[in-house]
């Protein structure tokens, strides 16, 4: 019986350890950016200061999940009469679409091939994308003494498919988006933000 006990323990022991983790994205250490090439020349940058969601990953099995959000009203290119374009209707409209959100379908955790593939929604238009995943890495993070996980996901659309279009000669179609983050695990982050206000 207690063979039996102590079996069935290091099994659920051993399951748990298996088990996907869920993180919350840490909006103070995640960057969205968006670049597009102006008037045809130089590639201008610019970002959202704001991104909220939750990531769940399976390294066991090299898969997971993300959920994302973009506060599109943060946009921020370094001019105010700038920023008030973007969020205008000719563009992200945010007064009736105030956020881009990101639900996967697909993650694949492979080294330097690995993806995610989802619905990318902007100003009310839903498509399929596939983002590039680089840099992947988990470990305890000093700077918030929990464990977090980072990476990089690239993907290029095009504005048009989101009822973006307007003014094609002064703007490139194709617009690269950008996402830095970095996401602790999810039962240490409530205390990491207890620990800083400002989170």
């Amino acid at each position: 019986m207690k063979r039996f006990v102590m079996s069935t323990a290091l099994l659920a022991c051993a399951a748990a350890q298996a088990a996907p983790e869920t993180y919350v994205i840490d909006g103070s250490r995640t960057a969205s950016e968006f670049s597009y090439r102006y008037l045809g020349g130089a590639t201008q940058t610019n970002r959202f200061e704001r991104v909220s969601g939750t990531v769940v990953f399976d390294r066991a099995e090299g898969s997971g999940r993300a959920e994302v959000t973009i506060d599109a009203t943060s946009v921020n290119t370094g001019q105010p009469l700038l920023d008030a374009q973007m969020q205008a209707a000719d563009f992200f409209d945010t007064a009736n679409y105030p956020v881009i959100t990101f639900r996967s379908t697909k993650m694949t955790l492979n080294g330097d091939r690995s993806s995610l593939a989802g619905d990318l929604t902007i100003k009310g238009v839903t498509r399929p994308v596939t983002l590039a995943v680089s840099r992947f890495q988990c470990m305890q993070d000093p700077a918030v003494q929990a464990e977090a996980c980072g990476a990089q996901a690239t993907v290029t659309i095009r504005r048009s498919d989101f009822n973006m279009g307007k003014y094609p000669l002064l703007v490139s179609n194709d617009i690269t988006l950008h996402l830095a983050f970095k996401a602790v695990r999810a039962h240490s982050y409530l205390q990491v933000a207890s620990r800083d206000p400002m989170r």
